[in-house]
C-alpha cells in the first residue's frame, strides 16, 4: 500500500527504511527529543533502526499500531512519520502522532498527510474515531489537528514525561469518522 501527496509518497515502514530513518532521527534530533524522544532513543544508530523497524512492521502486520514513512519521490529520502497507535485501548478508536523535518516544516505539508491517512484509518482499519493528543507548546501540531476538524475535548493530567524529566500535560483532540471529509 501506498498513498501519493504532491511529490511524497507515505507507505508503511519497511524494512530498506532503516538507515534513511537512522538519518532522520538525527537531523531532527532538537525536536524529536521533545515530542518523540522514544523514537529517537530507539533510531540514533543504523543498528537500533533495524531492530526498530523489525519491530514496527511485526506490530503493522499484528495490526496493534501502524506506522508510516513520509519520503519524497525523487531521492526517496524520510521527510516525516504518522503513527496510528493506542489502537487496543479502546475498540474502533486510534490515536495519531506525527512529525516533519525541520526542512519541511510550515508547509502544510504535514496536514495533508495526515488526512491521507486518516482516509485510510476510517476505510481500511475500519477506526471510527481518532485521537491527536498534543503538548500546548507545539503549536504547528495544533494547527494541524484543528485544519482536519478535530474537536478540543480537555486536558489529560501529566500525561507526557518532558525532556527536563516534568510531567507536563497535553491538550486532547477527538474526531469521529461521520465528521470527517477530504477536503
Amino acid at each position: 500500500m501506498e498513498l501519493t501527496v504532491d511529490s511524497y509518497s507515505i507507505a508503511p515502514i519497511q524494512e530498506k527504511d532503516a538507515w534513511r530513518l537512522c538519518d532522520f532521527v538525527v537531523i531532527n534530533e532538537d525536536y524529536l527529543k521533545a515530542y518523540f524522544p522514544e523514537t529517537l532513543r530507539e533510531n540514533l544508530t543504523p543498528t537500533l533502526a533495524e531492530l526498530f523497524v523489525h519491530r514496527k512492521q511485526r506490530q503493522f502486520h499484528q495490526k496493534d499500531e501502524y506506522l508510516f514513512v513520509i519520503k519524497e519521490n525523487v531521492n526517496r529520502t524520510i521527510v516525516g512519520l504518522i503513527y496510528v497507535k493506542e489502537l487496543l485501548k479502546k475498540p474502533g478508536q486510534g490515536e495519531l502522532a506525527y512529525c516533519i523535518g525541520y526542512q519541511y516544516a510550515n508547509k502544510g505539508l504535514m496536514t495533508k498527510f495526515v488526512r491521507a491517512i486518516m482516509a485510510w484509518c476510517f476505510t481500511e482499519a475500519m477506526l471510527t474515531s481518532l485521537q491527536i493528543i498534543v503538548h500546548e507548546s507545539n503549536g504547528a501540531s495544533i494547527r494541524v489537528a484543528k485544519k482536519l476538524g478535530f474537536n478540543f475535548v480537555g486536558l489529560l493530567t501529566n500525561e507526557h514525561r518532558m525532556p527536563d524529566g516534568q510531567l507536563a500535560d497535553m491538550q486532547l483532540y477527538e474526531l469521529e469518522k461521520k465528521a470527517f471529509s477530504l477536503n
